[in-house]
């Protein structure tokens, strides 16, 4: 009896074992990281399936009032960060250069989930982000606009708004490859 106990705790500890390692999240727990980033999941939302416009007031940290009424009307970039996010720092460079040369009708926000506004500013000037960011730690009023929709899962996520300001697609985890994101703004952008 007692052979059979040990066997059935062995099949089951390498039942739990061999999941847990093929759970990309899974293993990023205790890793060390200190944050758990998206598995680069993107969720597409076709335009009739979109919810209401996201709606927010916030202030950016170069001290401007950022509110989605004056954002209506373009395509929006929102990408979730923090400056000591080893992910965030991977894309940063790119999505810097893309808000650059996006085309006419794109605008890019930052939303900054966990720094101060020296560490922010600090990550801005180090990467030369050209657009402003919310610093969102305080009062996490920028994420709770997004949950009644795609929420930002991780960090990062960049969430893309239609020129109604609804959800139309997200990507959960950095951009290995840019061509995605300017790919999926293109498609945005080319609605009716």
């Amino acid at each position: 009896m007692r052979a059979l106990a040990i066997l059935v705790a062995l099949s089951s500890a390498l039942a739990v074992g061999g999941c847990a390692s093929n759970d990309t999240l899974a293993n990023q727990v205790g890793s060390g990281d200190n944050y758990i980033s998206g598995d680069g999941a993107l969720v597409e939302v076709a335009a009739a399936n979109r919810g209401a416009p996201i709606e927010f007031e916030a202030v950016a940290n170069d001290g401007s009032t950022v509110t989605t009424d004056d954002l209506r009307g373009s395509v929006v970039v929102v990408n979730f960060w923090y400056a000591s996010c080893p992910p965030c720092r991977i894309e940063a460079p790119e999505l810097a250069k893309y808000a650059r040369s996006a085309p006419d009708g794109v605008r890019f926000l930052g939303v900054n989930v966990y720094d101060g506004e020296a560490a922010s500013k600090s990550f801005e000037k180090k990467f030369d982000i050209p657009y402003p960011s919310i610093l969102d730690v305080n009062t996490g009023a920028v994420r709770l606009a997004f949950a009644g929709s795609l929420p930002p899962n991780a960090v990062p996520v960049t969430i893309i708004l239609d020129r109604e300001g609804r959800v139309a697609a997200r990507m959960s985890g950095y951009f290995a490859d840019i061509n995605i994101l300017t790919s999926m703004v293109d498609k945005v952008l080319g609605e009716k």
